[in-house]
């Protein structure tokens, strides 16, 4: 049989490899930054741009996006054309991914910082530049599969099936998540509200964990795992029931984030109820990964590159473990809203994907650069380091996360709450946040210890842009024996469709009932839509981030409505969210929650509390901040945001637009002359104004007026 001759393409390689060291390194250096802000608030340097609320969606994309999405195209792009024995189907359609996808990452990097944000967690970018990511993730996707369609083997292996699962997945997640109604260039409003946009996101929160940071990884598993240990893949069987098994249980899960919310209690019992079938095909694809060294723990034992990797593929069967655990109802009680997620989320990133991403990066480029790696030595002190880095930051958040928990339970003998003021739990904490820091410095030295050595690495060879191969050209299959899963493998269009279903029958199911049948998000009379000025205010909290270390979902616990609403006992109910466009629950309590903050204080403890946050709460880790009393809001674009919101059904009438002014300038004048009576000077129109405006309307909707029921 004539073999062909043909060249693997590892420019694009070099060029994605260099972007992965690059960001990852921005990346964490920004997280280390938000992780010193939590117990040294000065560290927000007295700027806009660089308060925890707003650099911690940065930290987020940085290393999801630009550190793991880098490494994950260096990966599929290398891996890929060996598997299919050709170069990419288009050396054009590679560079139009490799440079859009870094112009989104700047974009993302000057965006964010200046407050331009959709708040929605791993989702926060604006509409533009979701629509550029649509774009480059279809180019590549035309890409992958034009480089499939021309391949010269016929049998996908596993790996593949993996990578055409992300990105189909993705594409669908972002794409319906992205639904947003535009009111200027870097401002829109979330399509969905409240209980709806809460599932809608969640649906994509978890499954950007499970296609853009789980399946693509396994599929680089599987390729460069076997790789490394030279060795085959331990079980080809058991990798079929690991990736559809995957695809379709993963799909569900998303509800688990909202247990005991305002989300109707079926949708959360079929999170809970996949969440935990979850645990089989995971620890199915660790097992196989882990068996397949089966015979080589020696090499294991003196290779840094398999010491990342056994590191990670644990790591991976820890958080898959953890995962469907907190997603049991008892134990989310318990965990949600402290720092024990961040500690499972960190087990996760850093173990999972940076380990194996390291472990990766070690193998591909001596070979790329046809040489040896520069410092084994250097490598597995990266490795070291890296672990103790991973150990420094995880078991102190769990032991946050345990003390957060049980504080703001603890009642006394009396049936009192035994630590009312939030704060004392915040400060008990402290202590785990420094160590927690010094976990994330440990783990940032080993990442520029291993980019020394790769570079020194690359100095050292002599890089290989154009690989010389050769393979016999795709013949037509003559035989329909074999194993049946080999006749699929043989047809990607088939394969691709049939992942496509997979992935959306979860989705429709949990979606249809949710927006079509009314009684699942029942309506209250009172709840009315925000007003002008509220939303100016609504918005600003959004664009300062506040989202992110308060929630706004009073749970039904005893302990919940007694500290957050002590004279109504209220939990939140999902007809108070119908016109939040987005929905702002949160994920995290650093600070209280505030759904019951409206008219708990008077309108100076928020005008001080906002100027200098330590006067209204001693010892408080929340910055200042000076520039909301200084910067006005803009009363010009009032008309253009009412029209968007009415566009996606909030029931402000006809024309209303036109008279907003005088209904911003009447509640802000009122919100002035209260401050009056306490000795404040504010001009009306000042961000402070609107901010207190929307703070005070919080959870006031469903309040009884005692004197008048009295009466």
């Amino acid at each position: 049989m004539a073999l062909e001759k043909f060249q693997y393409d590892n420019k694009i390689v070099k060029a994605f490899i260099i972007a992965t060291v690059i960001f990852g390194t921005v990346g964490m250096l920004v997280g280390l930054t938000i992780a010193i802000q939590l117990f040294h608030p000065q560290f927000n340097f007295g700027i806009p741009y660089t308060t925890f609320g707003r650099i911690r969606p940065l930290h987020t994309n940085a290393v999801i996006f630009a550190f793991v999405g880098n490494a994950i195209f260096a990966g599929v792009y290398y891996s890929l054309q060996r598997l299919l024995k050709t170069r990419m189907f288009s050396d054009l359609l590679s560079w139009i991914n490799f440079w859009g996808w870094q112009v989104i990452i700047l974009s993302a990097a000057i965006t964010l910082p200046l407050g331009f944000t959709t708040s929605k967690e791993y989702a926060e970018l604006e509409w533009p530049i979701d629509i550029a990511i649509a774009l480059i993730w279809v180019v590549f996707g035309v890409n992958m599969i034009g480089t499939i369609l021309k391949r010269r083997e016929r049998h996908l292996y596993v790996a593949i099936w993996f990578y055409i699962a992300t990105f189909v997945t993705v594409a669908v997640l972002h794409i319906v998540n992205s639904f947003e109604m535009p009111v200027s260039l870097f401002k829109s409003y979330s399509w969905y509200a409240g209980v709806q946009d809460a599932l809608v996101q969640w649906w994509y929160g978890h499954n950007a964990v499970a296609f853009f940071l789980t399946t693509p990884y396994l599929g680089l598993m599987y390729y460069y795992l076997p790789k490394a240990a030279n060795r085959p893949v331990y079980s080809y069987k058991l990798s079929i029931i690991h990736f559809w098994a995957l695809i379709f249980i993963y799909i569900w899960a998303g509800p688990h984030h909202l247990l005991y919310s305002s989300l109707p209690d079926w949708a959360q019992s079929l999170g809970v109820v996949f969440s935990i079938m979850l645990i089989a095909p995971s620890w199915g694809g660790m097992l196989n990964g882990l068996l397949t060294l089966r015979g080589a723990w020696d090499k294991v034992r003196v290779d840094p590159v398999l010491k990342f990797m056994v590191v990670a593929v644990t790591a991976y069967g820890m958080a898959t473990f953890e995962g469907p655990m907190l997603s049991l109802k008892e134990v989310n009680a318990i965990a949600h809203f402290t720092d024990w997620i961040i500690a499972h989320v960190h087990v996760g990133g850093l173990g999972w994907n940076g380990f194996l991403t390291f472990g990766i990066l070690y193998w591909m480029v001596p070979r790329m650069w046809d040489t040896k790696l520069f410092s084994t030595k250097l490598a597995n002190f990266h490795f070291w380091i890296g672990t103790l880095g991973i150990i420094f930051y995880a078991l102190p958040m769990y032991f946050s996360g345990f003390t957060q928990s049980l504080m703001w339970k603890q009642f006394s003998d009396q049936g009192v709450l035994l630590y009312p003021n939030f704060l004392e739990t915040v400060t008990q904490i402290i202590p785990m946040y420094m160590l927690r820091a010094i976990g994330g410095l440990l783990y940032f030295t080993g990442t520029v210890v291993m980019t020394y050595n790769l570079v020194k690495t690359a100095q050292q060879g002599k890089f290989i842009a154009n690989e010389d191969a050769e393979a016999p050209a795709l013949e037509k299959e003559t035989t329909k024996d074999g194993y049946w899963h080999r006749v699929l493998e043989a047809k990607p269009i088939l394969f691709t469709v049939l992942t496509l279903i997979a992935i959306l029958i979860g989705g429709i199911i949990e979606f249809v009932p949710t927006f079509l049948i009314k009684s699942n998000i029942p309506t209250i009379e009172s709840v009315k839509p925000y007003t002008p000025l509220e939303i100016h205010g609504r918005d600003i909290y959004i664009r300062e981030g506040c989202n992110t270390c308060h929630s706004q979902m009073v749970r039904p616990f005893r302990n919940e409505v007694v500290r957050y609403d002590p004279n109504d006992m209220e939990y939140s109910k999902a007809g108070e969210f119908v016109y939040d466009h987005p929905f702002l629950w949160g994920s995290k309590r650093t600070g209280p929650d505030l759904h019951r903050v409206g008219k708990k204080y008077p309108d100076s403890w928020h005008y001080f509390h906002m100027m200098d946050p330590t006067t209204m709460s001693p010892n408080s880790i929340m910055p200042p901040y000076p520039w909301l009393y200084d910067h006005y809001i803009d009363v010009e674009s009032t008309s253009a945001k009412i029209r968007a919101l009415r566009t996606v059904g909030v029931p402000y009438e006809e024309g209303y637009e036109e008279v907003a002014l005088d209904d911003i300038y009447q509640q802000a004048d009122g919100i002035v002359a209260s401050l009056s009576l306490d000795g404040i000077e504010v001009h009306p129109e000042t961000e402070i104004v609107a901010l207190i405006a929307y703070l005070q309307r919080l959870g006031t909707d469903i309040k009884v007026d005692k004197n008048v029921a009295e009466e």
